[in-house]
């Protein structure tokens, strides 16, 4: 699997991934469901005139978006981009 780009974009107890491309957001939304990061997520949402789409994760206890940064550049196939904002 190529690498492809990921964003984040955090709120206090959510935060919105942005992903280049649905396949690769469907495949790391299932990596991340495994690794019971987050205790739902809003469904995939493709972006009008882009190959990107996002979802929106709400967390589980003890985690944040920092911890969810980590393990996204920990994933080879990941390439984590700067947050969307600061």
């Amino acid at each position: 699997m190529q690498a492809f780009r990921v964003w984040l974009q955090p709120a206090v107890s959510t935060c919105r991934v942005r992903v280049d491309g649905i396949k690769n957001a469907e495949w790391l939304l299932g990596r991340l469901s495994q690794s019971f990061v987050f205790k739902t997520s809003q469904p995939l949402l493709e972006e009008a005139n882009s190959n990107c789409c996002s979802f929106q994760v709400v967390f589980a206890f003890r985690t944040s978006w920092q911890s969810l940064g980590k393990m996204l550049a920990a994933m080879p196939e990941v390439q984590l981009i700067e947050n969307l904002a600061k």
